[in-house]
Formats: structure tokens, sequence, C-alpha cells
């Protein structure tokens, strides 16, 4: 299945308490369960104002969906063609 990063503009993102992640978290997971079981988030990087998500869905508009029914923006969703780290230095 593909895989997407999924960039959102959230002004003061990066001073949310705990708390806040907590219910962003829980927002998201639960919305995702009513769209696609399929679908799986990953991984997000939260900066000063952005969240960076990593999902792997069927396709971009089930994660526009995600957004729209969750009530958080996706303002650029991007398909990641392939993925590098350092072990391919080593190969």
């Amino acid at each position: 299945m593909p895989k997407f990063l999924i960039e959102r503009d959230i002004p003061g993102a990066g001073q949310f308490t705990p708390e806040q992640l907590l219910a962003i978290s829980r927002s998201s997971c639960s919305t995702l369960r009513g769209i696609d079981p399929e679908v799986k988030w990953i991984t997000s990087f939260v900066t000063a104002d952005k969240i960076f998500c990593i999902y792997i869905a069927p396709d971009a508009e089930v994660i526009r969906r995600n957004a729209f029914e969750g009530g958080f923006p996706a303002n650029v969703i991007t398909l990641i063609q392939s993925t590098i780290d350092p072990s391919f230095a080593d190969a």
C-alpha cells in the first residue's frame, strides 16, 4: 500500500502540551478507524508551526477525508516514492 507524507500547517504546534498532543492523536485514530481500518498512521514530527505525518493509505483522498472529518488540516499530501537511510551508504 502507498506511503504518504502529510504536511499540516498548525500555528503554535511546537507549543502544544502533552495533553493537547494526546487529544489530537486520539481524534486522528478514532477518525481513521471509522474511515478505513487498513489506513495506518506511522509517526508524526511536531515542529514550531507544522506537524509532518507519515501514513500508509490506499490513496490521498482517504487522507483528505481523515483530515476533514478529524478537524485538522492536510495542507500538502505527498506520495513517498522510496526511502533511504544511512545503511544505504554502507551497502
